[in-house]
C-alpha cells in the first residue's frame, strides 16, 4: 500500500491514520482553490516580512534624512520617501510586524472569549442564554469602529489599548457562532452518554462542545482578520492607535494625506499594503470555509 492509499483509506485502522487522511484531503482541497492559495501566499509573505524585517528593509524605519525627503519611487527607494526622508518601503516592511501583532493578539483574546461565552450560553440555555446573548446583542447593535473609538477614548491612545478595544468589539460575533453550533448538538446522544458516565458540565463543555465549534471559529477568525486590520488602520489614521514614530500603516496614511496630490506615494504605498493583506486574509478565509465547513463546501 502506497502512502497515498494509506492516507485515503476509507477504513482507517487508527486515529492517527484518520487525522492524517483528513489533513491530506484538506490539503488537496486547498491546492485546488487558486484564490485560497493566493491568500495563503500573501499571508505567508506578511509573516516572512515581519520575521525577517531587519534583513529585508534596506534602511531604518525611523531614521530621518531631511535631504532625501519626499523623493519619488526609484531604485534607491522602491516606494519613495516621506516628509522626514524615511524610506517608505522599510516602514511598510516593519509595519507588517505591527499589523501581524495586532491581528494575532486580537484573535487570541476575542476568539476564545467568544467561543466560551457562546458555548456556555448554548449548552445551558434558559436564563443563562438570555443574559449572555442579551449582553452580546448590546455589543452587536453598535458599529465596531465606533465602539472601538469609544473604548480607546476611555483607555487612552496607544497600540496596547487599541488591541484591547478591538478585541472587546470582536468577541460577540464569535459568541453567536459558538452558540448556534452548540444548539445543534447539545441534546445529541453522545452528550447524554457523557453525562451518564458522570462527566461534569465543565468537562462536557471543554472536552466535547468547544472542539466541535473550533472549525467554524477558525474560518470566522480568518475572515475577520481583514476587518481587524482595517479597524486598526482606522484607529491609527485617527491618531488613537500606534503612536509615532512607529511605522503603522494607518498612521502612515494619515501623515501622507497632506501630500496626496503632489507626493501620492506617501499615502498610497501603505494603503496598497492594507488592501493586499486584507484581500489575502479574505481569500484564505474563503478557502478554509470550503474545506472545513462541509455544508459550504458542498455548495461550491
Amino acid at each position: 500500500m502506497t502512502t497515498k492509499d494509506w492516507l485515503l483509506d476509507e477504513s482507517p485502522s487508527s486515529r492517527m491514520q484518520a487525522n492524517a487522511g483528513r489533513a491530506y484531503r484538506m490539503g488537496l482541497a486547498m491546492l485546488g482553490n487558486p484564490l485560497a492559495m493566493l491568500g495563503a501566499a500573501i499571508v505567508l509573505v506578511l509573516v516572512l516580512a515581519a520575521a525577517f524585517a531587519p534583513w529585508i528593509a534596506p534602511e531604518s524605519p525611523v531614521g530621518q534624512n531631511l535631504q532625501a525627503r519626499l523623493l519619488p519611487p526609484s531604485w534607491d527607494h522602491w516606494m519613495g520617501t516621506d516628509e522626514l526622508g524615511r524610506d517608505i518601503f522599510s516602514r511598510v516592511v516593519y509595519g507588517a510586524r505591527i499589523t501581524l501583532m495586532i491581528v494575532a493578539l486580537v484573535a487570541l483574546i476575542s476568539a476564545p472569549l467568544g467561543l466560551i461565552i457562546g458555548a456556555i450560553s448554548g449548552y445551558f440555555g434558559g436564563w443563562t442564554d438570555k443574559i449572555l446573548m442579551g449582553l452580546t446583542d448590546v455589543f452587536l447593535s453598535m458599529p465596531k469602529l465606533i465602539l472601538a473609538l469609544a473604548f480607546v477614548a476611555a483607555l487612552g491612545p496607544g497600540i496596547e489599548n487599541a488591541i484591547i478595544a478591538i478585541a472587546i468589539t470582536a468577541w460577540p460575533a464569535y459568541a453567536r457562532i459558538a452558540r448556534a453550533e452548540t444548539l445543534t448538538f447539545r441534546n445529541a446522544e453522545f452528550i447524554a452518554a457523557t453525562r451518564l458516565l458522570g462527566a461534569s458540565h465543565t468537562r462536557v463543555i471543554l472536552s466535547h462542545v468547544l472542539p466541535l465549534c473550533t472549525s467554524s471559529m477558525i474560518v470566522r477568525v480568518t475572515l475577520d482578520m481583514a476587518g481587524i486590520i482595517l479597524t486598526a488602520a482606522g484607529l491609527g489614521f485617527l491618531g488613537l492607535g500606534a503612536q509615532p514614530p512607529l511605522p503603522e500603516w494607518g498612521a502612515m496614511i494619515s501623515r501622507g494625506r497632506t501630500f496626496i496630490l503632489d507626493q501620492w506615494w506617501v499615502a498610497t504605498m501603505p494603503g496598497i499594503a492594507i488592501i493586499v493583506v486584507s484581500l489575502g486574509f479574505c481569500f484564505l478565509g474563503d478557502g478554509l470555509r470550503d474545506v472545513l465547513d462541509p455544508k459550504q463546501g458542498g455548495k461550491s
